[in-house]
C-alpha cells in the first residue's frame, strides 16, 4: 500500500530538505486522505490509489503544460518535479508499442471490427493496463486500430 510508505517518506524529504520531493508526497497524502474520508473507509485498495496518482499526475501535466503556454517556465518546472516524485509510485510505464501490441491482442480476443466496438474494447483495455499507460494513448492507439 502506497499509504504506508508516504509518511516515512515525507520525513525523509523534510530531513534532506528536499522541498519538491516533499510537495509531492504532501500532495499524494492529501489526495489518499481526501478518497478514504469520500468512502467513509480507513483503507482504499491498490487499484483506487493507482487511480488517484494517474489523476494526479493528469492534473499536473495539463497545468504544466497552460503555465508553459503562458511563459510562467518557473511554474512549469514545480508542476513537472510533482511529476516527478508522483510517478515514482507508479508502476513501470508501458511503451508505445508495447500498448499497441496488447491492444491488437485486446481487439482479437474481444472480436472487435469497427470503431462501433470502441466501448468494449477501452472497457478491456483500461482494466488490462490501470496504471502502466496513459488513457489518451490507450484511446489512440484503440481509435486506430480499429479504424
Amino acid at each position: 500500500m502506497i499509504s504506508t510508505i508516504i509518511d516515512q517518506k515525507i520525513k525523509e524529504a523534510m530531513l534532506a530538505k528536499d522541498p519538491a520531493k516533499l510537495r509531492g508526497l504532501r500532495a499524494i497524502k492529501a489526495a489518499l486522505l481526501l478518497a478514504r474520508t469520500e468512502k467513509g473507509s480507513e483503507e482504499i485498495n491498490e487499484e483506487a490509489e493507482l487511480k488517484i496518482l494517474q489523476r494526479l499526475i493528469k492534473q499536473r501535466k495539463e497545468s504544466a503544460d497552460i503555465y508553459k503556454q503562458q511563459g510562467r517556465e518557473d511554474l512549469s518546472v514545480i508542476e513537472e518535479e510533482e511529476i516527478e516524485v508522483i510517478s515514482q509510485f507508479m508502476p513501470k510505464q508501458l511503451d508505445r508499442e508495447e500498448v499497441a501490441a496488447m491492444i491488437a491482442n485486446l481487439i482479437k480476443e474481444s472480436g472487435a471490427t469497427s470503431v462501433k466496438d470502441m466501448g468494449k474494447v477501452m472497457g478491456l483495455a483500461n482494466k488490462e493496463l490501470a496504471g502502466k499507460a496513459d488513457g489518451k494513448l490507450i484511446a489512440e492507439l484503440v481509435k486506430s486500430q480499429l479504424a
